[in-house]
Parts: structure tokens; C-alpha cells; sequence
């Protein structure tokens, strides 16, 4: 492996790799599928810039930031790496918007298999 062959795999996981979300009940697809930036993207990148700053700036003057502060913050990051699905209720597509993905994810098993999934790089592994 060259130095451009990095460079380009972490410009090639803007793009996003796919998770068909697996009912953690039965182990079945749900259909839903979230299309998700790799870790050495600039979108998770950005993300997690965004996510210190936040964090910043709901400190108090102690430096101290809650529990229920730094999920929503973390929340927030993860939804930023989600950058499109397919996503249906009741026979319908739901629109893609961060509110919608935020939503989804305040599920935890829907939560614990993004945020596995966004961080393992094997995920976004070169095509060869």
C-alpha cells in the first residue's frame, strides 16, 4: 500500500458505505438502510470538530457538561455521518433530514449498529 492509496480511501469514504439495519430481536433485515461516511472522512471529520465545539459551549463555568449534554452532542455527530437512506413508514419514504436521522437514532440498537458500523474501517476498505 502507497501513502496515495490512504489518501485516497479517506477521500473515497465521503462517499459513504450502506447498513441495512438487522432487528436485534430475530436477527431479520428491516429494509431500512443508512448510507454512512467513514471514519477518516472529512464529514465525520467536520462532525467531530462540530461536536467539541459544542461541547464547549454548553460547559458552565466550571468546565462541567452533563451526562444528557454529551449524548446529545454524540448524537448529534453520528447523525452527521448518516448522509442519505432508504427509509420507509407505512409504505411510504420518509424524507432524509438530520432531524429524521437524529430521531432514529435516539433508538439504542438502531444507535449501537451506526455507530459500529461508522467505526470500523473495514467497512470502507478499498475496492480492489
Amino acid at each position: 500500500m502507497q501513502m496515495s492509496d490512504v489518501l485516497n480511501n479517506a477521500v473515497d469514504q465521503d462517499r459513504g458505505a450502506d447498513l441495512e439495519l438487522i432487528a436485534p430481536w430475530d436477527g431479520s433485515k428491516t429494509g431500512m438502510v443508512l448510507t454512512i461516511v467513514g471514519p477518516d472522512s472529512d464529514t465525520a471529520r467536520r462532525a467531530d470538530l462540530a461536536m467539541m465545539d459544542a461541547l464547549s459551549d454548553m460547559a458552565d463555568d466550571r468546565g462541567m457538561v452533563t451526562a444528557e449534554q454529551r449524548q446529545k452532542a454524540s448524537l448529534d455527530a453520528l447523525a452527521k455521518r448518516v448522509v442519505r437512506w432508504q427509509v420507509e413508514d407505512e409504505g411510504k419514504p420518509v424524507p432524509f433530514d438530520h432531524k429524521a436521522v437524529t430521531t432514529l437514532l435516539r433508538v439504542s440498537w438502531v444507535r449501537a449498529q451506526v455507530d459500529a458500523f461508522a467505526g470500523d474501517h473495514r467497512n470502507f476498505a478499498p475496492v480492489r
